[in-house]
């Protein structure tokens, strides 16, 4: 029996961009910081045609403005001449950093809302994530970026979720660890049980950044999965305080956190509470299922989370299952 297409709350039910076939023409766009070493964009274009894609670099891609690759109004102009252009079937950030919420006034969301594609990062690219699936109403991809490793833990998963239209477990891998017991890519349910509901997140940071805009999703019966790095425990319990205090955790079926790395405080002042006491203090409270160390975030490989995708998510085993397809 087929499965109805799933809304957000408030919204027209979730589209589906279509699906990739080899040969297809994919935009490279970069919303964020820069990347304008010529060698490294050539290790990009390679990585994508590795794929049996066919990268179209936006018109200033390489570019540099400060921090920022290239002007505010120059980067969203990328952004909208992908989706506007019939020839891309598909969008790739090449890198995060900082910078996409800047972007989010000069986004053109009609055309974007007219041609659903997937757009594909992290990190930073949060932003976008979340912008997407308040204002265009589509699936898009919480993955690797297109200057990511791309090893075979990454691969393949996206390859069976974009190309193939797969509905995966994400199970994390097992550790090549010489020990008894397994310890890297462990899971710890913080609260047990299994929930259902719509994938919703990304990277703490920026997704708290967003709080009180109108560039936020409403997070309703939605699963909330979330990363970061290089943010200690303080920030973290900070971020998540915020989000209550919105009314954002008080509103999610269930909670995924995924890696955090380098979220160590390199201060005593605020040193004294683990990364998992602070999750345990705000997310087991909320009385659903919630799990620790799910394989996404800033690390050298990772799952591929489609944004607004139903799927039930099981804390004691650490899974996240796919209910339905991301692409069509």
């Amino acid at each position: 029996m087929a499965m109805a297409p799933t809304a957000f709350a408030g919204a027209a039910p979730l589209r589906k961009p279509p699906r990739l076939r080899e040969g297809d023409v994919v935009g490279l766009i970069e919303p964020a910081s820069a990347i304008d070493d010529p060698f490294d964009l050539r290790f990009v274009e390679e990585t994508i045609k590795a794929m049996g894609l066919i990268p179209k670099p936006a018109p200033h891609l390489g570019r540099r403005y400060g921090y920022l690759a290239g002007e505010d109004s120059d980067r969203a102009a990328d952004i909208n001449a992908m989706y506007a252009d019939d020839s891309v079937k598909a969008v790739f950030a090449v890198r995060g950093g900082w910078g996409c919420a800047r972007l989010l006034p000069h986004l053109d969301f009609k055309t974007i809302r007219a041609h659903p594609k997937l757009l594909i990062g992290f990190s930073d690219i949060t932003a976008l994530h979340l912008a997407f699936a308040a204002r265009a109403g589509f699936a898009t991809i919480h993955g690797p970026n297109a200057s990511s490793a791309w090893g075979k833990q990454s691969w393949e998963p996206f390859r069976a979720l974009v190309f193939d239209g797969a509905t995966p477990t994400y199970r994390n891998p097992e550790s090549l660890d010489d020990r008894l017991a397994q310890r890297a890519w462990r899971t710890r349910a913080i609260r047990g049980g299994k929930a259902t509901g719509r994938l919703l997140g990304g990277n703490l940071t920026v997704l708290t950044a967003l709080v009180g805009t109108p560039f936020l999703p409403d997070f309703t019966g939605a699963i909330l999965f979330l990363e970061d790095t290089e943010e200690a425990e303080y920030r973290i319990d900070r971020m998540l305080t915020q989000l209550a205090l919105a009314g954002i955790l008080g509103r999610v079926r269930g909670v995924v956190f995924g890696q955090c790395t380098s979220c160590v405080s390199a201060g005593p002042s605020y040193g004294g509470f683990t990364l998992s006491e602070v999750l345990q203090q705000h997310l087991e409270p909320l009385g659903v299922p919630v799990f620790q160390g799910g394989f996404f975030g800033h690390i050298a490989n990772q799952f591929s989370l489609p944004e607004g995708v139903e799927a039930e998510m099981d804390a004691d085993a650490g899974t996240i299952r796919l209910l339905e397809a991301a692409v069509a």
